[in-house]
């Protein structure tokens, strides 16, 4: 259990720090008067001033914010955020969900990296298999199968799959030498050619901050259409899930692997991505949206009706949270 708080509030707090990171960021770089920077919610555990900006931690790791000069009031103040311009206070809005993105990706990249690929060169040979009756050995780099040239591992799983006969040949670079071997082939329970041959793991960075966007745009679109299920009717609140819920996962998790933490995670900032800019008001997408409208139509909604449509979506946001927390509450008790 004590692991268990341990990452959950490990994962809260970086999350919502690179969250609010963006919003300040981007909110000193347009030029707006930052009042507090906050990490958490509830009573104050440590608190300091710096220039015009206080920075402080709070007891409960379930939110934070940035509270800009103007954001919630008209203020008269030349930097304030309500005398910016739209496409000022657009950047800043967005930066939160986009630095959320932006860790879904690093962390995927370096779980692929660490993880490695699969290559060309043996890392380990079956006993008694086709591949060692024949010769090869730990640390052979194929790079030929039947006179075909060979660099990735799909590739050896390719030819040696796709290959007839009772043999095959093999080109290997041993110690700076070509060596050329004809090994058996034999039969897996699947029906599958093999030889009997594991690949060692190899290091890409390029290949791997590839593979952390093709995941990351993956995980989006599986997200963006569920919600788009959710919201025409045809899913249920009962498949949502809370801080309760996210913290009992969190410790599944955690007991399964640093690996799958480390995607459980990068799965949550993306989540926090896409639900904060969805056009719902207290969300980032809800002013997102407010500023588009008084773009068109100039001030035909004023700060004071904005700010009370904001708290009543925060106020629903709140009755949703709740409703997911005692449904969260229900389905741990059950395990």
């Amino acid at each position: 259990m004590a692991l268990t708080i341990f990452w959950a509030v490990i994962i809260f707090c970086l999350l919502i720090f690179v969250h609010e990171l963006g919003h300040f960021a981007t909110a000193k770089a347009v030029g707006i008067k930052v009042n507090e920077f906050a990490i958490g919610m509830g009573p104050v555990l440590l608190r300091s001033t710096k220039g015009e900006t206080e920075y402080s931690l709070r007891a409960f790791p379930i939110g934070g914010y940035v509270k800009m000069e103007g954001e919630e009031e008209n203020s008269d103040d030349e930097r304030a955020f309500n005398n910016k311009p739209t496409w000022a206070k657009a950047i800043v809005v967005v930066a939160g969900s986009l630095m959320n993105l932006i860790t879904a990706i690093v962390i995927l990249t370096l779980v692929f990296f660490f993880m490695g690929f699969p290559g060309n060169v043996v890392s380990e040979v079956s006993e008694g298999a086709p591949a060692m009756e024949a010769g090869i050995i730990e640390g052979d780099r194929i790079i030929e199968i039947n006179g075909e040239p060979i660099v990735t591992w799909d590739e050896i799983i390719e030819k040696i799959s796709g290959s007839e006969g009772d043999s095959i040949q093999i080109k290997v670079e041993r110690d700076q030498q070509i060596v050329v071997i004809n090994t058996g082939v034999s039969i897996d329970e699947t029906g599958r050619r093999i030889i009997g041959i594991t690949p060692a793991y190899e290091k890409k960075p390029f290949q791997a901050l590839k593979m952390g966007f093709i995941s990351t745009y993956s995980m989006g679109i599986m997200m963006l259409e569920y919600l788009g299920v959710l919201l025409t009717g045809g899913g249920s609140t009962a498949d949502l899930m809370g801080p309760v819920g996210i913290v009992s996962t969190i410790g599944d998790f955690a007991r399964m692997g640093f690996a799958y933490l480390a995607n459980l995670t990068a799965l949550i900032s993306l989540n926090l991505a896409i639900v904060n800019m969805l056009p719902f008001p207290a969300l980032d997408g809800g002013r997102l949206l407010f500023m588009a409208i008084r773009k068109i139509t100039g001030k035909a909604i004023t700060d004071e009706m904005e700010n009370k449509i904001h708290f009543l979506g925060l106020m629903l946001l709140f009755a949703l949270m709740i409703w997911i927390t005692v449904q969260d509450v229900g389905r741990v008790m059950i395990k």
